[in-house]
């Protein structure tokens, strides 16, 4: 039976050489791949699949030789592609299994292929095929994307800005009952899993891992994770693989980290996620993958997580632990398993709280505070003194090795919590002699570590402590082990292949539990710490106060600078802002800008149509007023220009009429005066009404006076709306032209829209003040009215008057006359007495008199004429 075995194995090998032969041979000239690349393009069957098969089977006997063979041929690559779009689902498979080939180790190839839209096509497929639900072919599918992504930043990049991750969630949605799973759709679920992986690889650049990770958040697909990850019935290889995916998507996301921290698992009482899968950890009866699983999510919790630690670390501190004793918390857990009898809980237990300890000071002078009751009656002890306990008591290797880690991770960096170790008595001669002696093997690790520890004593030492100061704990090093022997014994742990093995990846992998020693994050702290505590052993007293020194300095400086970086952070925050707020404001004036000149471009048009319906205002008069009553141009009638013209008319009535009743008014003065001075120098009473009348005519002529300044001031207002008329008749000339032609109207109206609609609001308010000034002088003239009819009234007075004296002269001419007769008579009388008589000196007394008197209604006439000038 061994025989007929080892004969197979020989036949399938001489099989595979003589292949590898036939195919050297083939490939040797290229034009036979270019021509098997042409047939199968051919549609035929008989002519495509077996092209599409033996081109399959050249790729896996050489295939880095046809990859650059078909990568030369024009579109060699594009021509492949198109088998995924042939309807016959045989081609199409083996279609998907030749650029699984194809696409082996050659980044070239991937790209092109990616940018042949092979995701669409293969996201189709597994689609139609029935998701993980489906058969070989969507294994097939996964496998190819497998090769299209992972190594290759420009397709991940690719498929996540083609939203291709939101595509994914449908494969995870598993229902209620998962029982009964096929192989297959455990192995689809299995690549499906692993292909989230390669998107949020730790390996992959921090700028893609993060935007996938949050693209996984916003499109559920984290959330679908977490349900498989709580539900019941799931394998143990698939909930391993998921609690791993979940452990990369969220690993240094604050965002899915707090996301991760909210789940619950559906039990009574609910329990966060984390307390569940921390129960996983630490019992020893559940699979040893699993458990590494639990603990590489943990640390992907907290990496990168101060909120995250500070949580952690709080369940443990006094003042938060429930007394009731109904949870159980993350922290207590975490104690629970670090002190179990199984050296697998220690070790996890270790590291996992060391995580929560990983660069964050404040948390580990916060652990100081944890007290821990190891015995009924015995008074509790600290966390940090119960783990040197342990460490005393020869536990098992990999317990001590947990331990010794969780300290190291504690001390680094901690002044306080090296005083604290310190402070026991016990824990420096420990370790002292546990460097010292010369073991085995297996427990030079454990010397290495101790050797570490001491180191980190010295290194972060503050000299808080006489009896340990740095000068005294070198000596002793110097005394019972000697400079050589510690440097040596340190340089255990990076020799170690363990060692070696943990410092390539974060994810925890080991083939079995007892190579469970070293943690990867642990593996950078040695790195860090090696080189510089050889130093500080080396260095002598005067040379550790200059580092003290210089340490103090670097710590002002530390601070200084960490000053300046907030007050830059805060500037840049702020440059920022005001880059955005320019931004902006460019952006606005870029606008506004581009607003102004295009106005300024339609201002320029509107004054161009202007000037040119200004020189058209003189030719289209007359076709304007034919015209004008009957057009409508934008909105404006023309009812609105003659009612204006209409109220103009009525202005100048009223103007006409003020003007006549003026002249009626300086014609009756005139009378008055005229009459006046028809009085003469007659008597006293004659004289006193006379210049009654003159004092009431001198009270007209001043009202007279304002009245025509009065009429000035509408004249005035009257040529205003005369001119505001012609400007109206030359807007109206204007618009006539367009009005006239309707093409050439329907050209021209848009653009004088804005311009019509500005002369009408001028026109309108220019209508509105007319009126008020309207009003103004209705009640200006009524006011002159009511002057004119008092003046009327006084003018009657007067002439009732002068009637009367003229009635009374007229009455003392009579009397005189008579008189005269009767001196005639009695001349004569006196004649016939012979008396002498002067006659002629009466004669010229009476001449004298006449011409005084005429010289006297000369001089009035004069006077009057005077008067009715002024």
């Amino acid at each position: 039976m061994l025989f007929f075995a080892v004969t197979e194995e020989n036949s399938a090998k001489q099989v595979d050489d003589l292949g590898s032969q036939f195919t050297e041979i083939f490939i040797k000239q290229q034009e036979n791949v270019t021509l098997l690349l042409t047939l199968v393009e051919e549609f035929d069957f008989h002519v495509r699949w077996p092209g599409v098969k033996l081109l399959t089977s050249l790729l896996k006997q050489q295939g880095p030789q046809v990859q650059q063979i078909i990568l030369v041929s024009p579109m060699g690559v594009s021509r492949l592609m198109d088998l995924l779009a042939d309807s016959r689902e045989v081609i199409r498979n083996d279609g998907v299994l030749l650029l699984q080939q194809l696409t082996k180790s050659n980044a070239a190839i991937q790209k092109i292929v990616a940018f042949e839209n092979a995701f669409e096509r293969l996201l189709d497929i597994i689609t139609e095929e029935g998701n993980s639900d489906g058969g070989i072919v969507v294994e097939d599918c996964l496998i190819l994307l497998q090769n299209l992504l992972k190594n290759n930043n420009s397709n991940q990049n690719f498929f996540k800005e083609g939203s291709y991750i939101q595509r994914m969630k449908p494969w995870f949605e598993v229902g209620d009952d998962n029982c009964g799973w096929s192989a297959q759709k455990v192995t689809n679920l299995h690549l499906m899993l692993q292909l989230v992986r390669v998107l949020v690889s730790p390996t992959n650049p921090p700028g893609a891992t993060s935007s996938c990770q949050k693209a996984m958040f916003h499109c559920g697909l984290l959330q679908q994770l977490c349900t498989i990850l709580m539900a019941t019935g799931v394998p143990a290889d698939i909930l391993t693989e998921t609690i791993n995916t979940v452990s990369e998507v969220i690993r240094g996301c604050q965002t899915n980290q707090d996301y991760f921290a909210s789940v619950n698992a559906p039990s009574s009482p609910p329990r966060p996620a984390i307390v569940v899968l921390l129960m996983s950890m630490v019992n020893e009866r559940q699979p040893f993958v699993l458990r590494c699983a639990v603990l590489y999510c943990f640390q992907c919790f907290l990496y990168k997580n101060q909120k995250g630690q500070g949580e952690i670390v709080s369940t443990l501190l006094p003042s938060t632990i429930d007394a009731t004793g109904n949870s159980v918390s993350a922290g207590q857990l975490l104690c629970g398993g670090l002190f179990s009898t199984d050296s697998l809980s220690n070790w996890c237990a270790a590291v996992a709280l060391a995580h929560a300890l990983q660069e964050n000071a404040t948390l580990k002078e916060q652990l100081l505070r944890v007290q821990l009751a190891t015995s009924i009656g015995n008074p509790p002890v600290s966390l940090l003194q119960q783990c040197t306990n342990i460490l005393s008591q020869g536990s098992k290797v990999q317990t001590r090795v947990g331990l010794l880690m969780l300290l190291c991770t504690w001390l680094s960096n901690c002044s306080i919590a090296v005083t604290h170790f310190l402070h026991n008595p016990a824990n420096v001669p420990f370790l002292t002699g546990q460097i010292a002696e010369n073991l085995g093997e297996e427990e030079q690790l454990v010397q290495g570590l101790c050797a570490l520890l001491l180191g980190i004593s010295i290194y972060y030492n503050d000299n808080s402590l006489e009896n340990y100061r740095k000068e005294k704990l070198k000596q002793l090093i110097e005394k019972r082990i000697g400079r050589e022997n510690f440097i040596e014994k340190l340089g255990f742990i990076s020799k170690h292949e363990l060692y070696s093995r943990a410092a390539q990846k974060p994810q925890p992998s080991f083939s079995s539990p007892d190579h469970m020693m070293f943690d990867h994050e642990f593996t950078k702290l040695v790195k860090e710490l090696e080189g510089v505590i050889s130093k500080a052993i080396y260095k002598s007293s005067e040379e550790d106060k200059k580092e003290e020194e210089v340490k103090k300095t670097l710590e002002q400086h530390d601070n200084i600078v960490t000053h300046y970086k907030k007050v830059i952070r805060e500037q840049d925050q702020e440059l920022e802002e005001l880059k955005q707020r320019i931004n902006t404001l460019t952006s606005q004036n870029e606008q506004l800008q581009a607003t102004v000149t295009q106005q300024v471009s339609q201002i320029q048009q509107h004054k161009d149509q202007y000037n040119l319906l200004k020189v058209q205002l003189g030719k289209d008069t007359q076709h304007h007023n034919s015209h004008g009553d009957t057009l409508q141009m934008n909105g404006i009638q023309t009812e609105e220009v003659s009612k204006l013209r209409e109220e103009l008319e009525e202005w100048k009535n009223k103007h006409e009429l003020l003007q006549g009743q003026l002249k009626e008014k300086d014609s009756v003065i005139e009378k008055l005066n005229s009459s006046q001075l028809e009085m003469g120098a007659t008597e006293q009473s004659l004289q006193t009404s006379r210049f009654g009348g003159l004092e009431h005519s001198n009270e007209l002529q001043k009202e007279l006076e304002m009245l025509r300044s009065q009429i000035q001031l509408q004249s005035a207002e009257i040529s205003k709306l005369q001119m505001e008329n012609q400007k109206l008749q030359m807007m109206n000339a204007a618009a006539d032209p367009l009005l006239g032609d309707s093409g050439a109207t329907a050209a021209t109206s848009s653009e004088l829209d804005g311009r019509l609609e500005q002369e009408i609001k001028e026109l309108k308010n220019q209508v509105k003040s007319l009126s008020e000034e309207k009003e103004a002088l209705k009640q200006q003239l009524d006011s002159s009215t009511s002057t004119v009819a008092i003046l009327q009234e006084k003018n009657t007075k007067l002439q009732r008057e002068l009637a009367e004296s003229k009635k009374e002269q007229d009455d003392l001419l009579v009397l005189l006359a008579d008189q005269d007769q009767t001196i005639s008579a009695q001349k004569m009388k006196l004649k016939d007495f012979g008396v002498a008589v002067e006659d002629e000196d009466d004669t010229e007394s009476g001449d004298q008199g006449d011409e005084d008197e005429d010289g006297d209604e000369e001089e009035q006439d004069e006077n009057a004429v005077c008067y009715h000038e002024n």
